[in-house]
């Protein structure tokens, strides 16, 4: 069955795929969150024409050809933009087939167990460590994770003694039975990060998120190597080979590839398979409720090294205002800390008409 036709529906912070076959038949799938109006005219100019008169089946094939007809423009907007495509096919494959995508991935519906991911630092810790519990008490997490440093921060923190602070004060307030995870997305260097570390377990902290620079991965791997909780990262990476030197050098404990970032659910499949033959978990980053943490979602129950949570954004409508009102059934229900992934075919979902109306919308098709 040929690709006729490929239309994108996007605004600045999040894009929408439709794949339609020579039949009728559509799938539903997404660019990349962030800039996605760029991300959109990419799709546009440098995937598109390639994947419109090919067959559906030809999307792996297609995954390869695009970096190699597009090899002037490496990097991860091209990237963000195969993600449209690959997760749009997928969504298709799995409504005719009549299975959800989980299934076409060789899972299963089912539930999953997440963890309750904050994005902010401007609150001071005994305000977050409130939040938290108080999400707790509403929807049964047993995990939390939270900001410490500052993004990017050379040693710098959000403020004068806010990481010493805010991990002794959530702990108090969540108890000893809780998981606590940080993210330090990329604010310290090895030596800095080290020494936070050993006060994050100290605190039975067992996560702790890029902690340096991701882009150093041997200073991320003097903090793998330095400490005994898992050090995690990868949410950046968009490049296979980096990702093979990433898991053969053991830089973190834990990969974290993000789907949308990577170029859609086959490359993230090969990320995990590597981290699968080297003995590492796979928590794919997820932090917003597009359709990114669906995909993440349905991969989980799919793959044998699965993490021990799903990244799940506790951000309401003042933080991220653009992520609601986009379904026209919201898939994200928690429920004692945990979220389903349902039997309906491909994703489960479809993007809401009202939303629609109110994005910018290009098209590429058949002459």
């Amino acid at each position: 069955m040929k690709i006729s036709k490929l239309e994108t529906f996007a605004n600045a912070f999040v894009g929408f795929v439709r794949v339609t076959a020579e039949d009728g038949s559509t799938g539903w799938g997404q660019i990349s969150t962030y800039n996605s109006d760029i991300t959109q005219q990419v799709f546009h100019r440098q995937v598109a024409p390639w994947a419109v008169g090919r067959e559906m089946a030809d999307l792996e094939a297609l995954l390869g050809e695009i970096p190699e007809r597009e090899h002037k423009y490496p990097g991860s907007y091209l990237h963000r933009a195969m993600a449209g495509l690959d997760t749009a096919i997928w969504d298709w494959r799995g409504k005719q087939a009549g299975k959800p995508v989980t299934e076409l991935l060789g899972g299963s519906a089912g539930t999953l167990r997440a963890y309750a991911s904050s994005m902010k630092r401007d609150i001071t810790p005994e305000e977050e460590a409130r939040r938290l519990a108080g999400l707790r008490d509403k929807h049964g997490y047993d995990a939390f994770k939270f900001r410490v440093a500052r993004e990017c921060g050379r040693d710098i923190d959000e403020w004068p003694g806010r990481t010493e602070a805010i991990v002794p004060a959530v702990r108090r307030a969540l108890g000893e039975d809780v998981a606590l995870l940080v993210d330090a997305n990329s604010g310290f260097s090895a030596a800095r990060a080290i020494e936070v570390g050993h006060m994050l377990q100290d605190n039975g902290v067992s996560h702790f998120e890029e902690p340096c620079p991701y882009w150093l991965m041997e200073e991320t791997k003097k903090v793998t190597d330095a400490l005994t909780l898992d050090v995690t990262g990868g949410e950046q990476d968009w490049d296979i080979h980096h990702w093979k030197r990433m898991i053969a050098m053991r830089a973190v404990d834990v990969i974290q590839p993000d789907i949308l970032y990577m170029g859609g659910i086959n490359r993230t499949l090969e990320v995990a398979a590597m981290g699968a033959a080297a003995g590492l978990p796979c928590t794919p980053h997820c932090a917003n409720l597009s359709m990114v943490t669906l995909f993440t979602m349905h991969l989980l129950r799919a793959i044998p090294n699965a993490g021990k949570y799903l990244e799940f954004s506790i951000e309401e409508a003042d933080y991220y205002p653009w992520q609601y009102g986009i379904f026209v059934e919201d898939p994200y229900r928690v429920q004692d800390g945990k979220l389903t992934v349902t039997d309906a075919p491909g994703w489960g979902v479809e993007v809401a008409p009202e939303w629609l109306a109110k994005s910018t919308y290009h098209v590429t098709q058949a002459a």
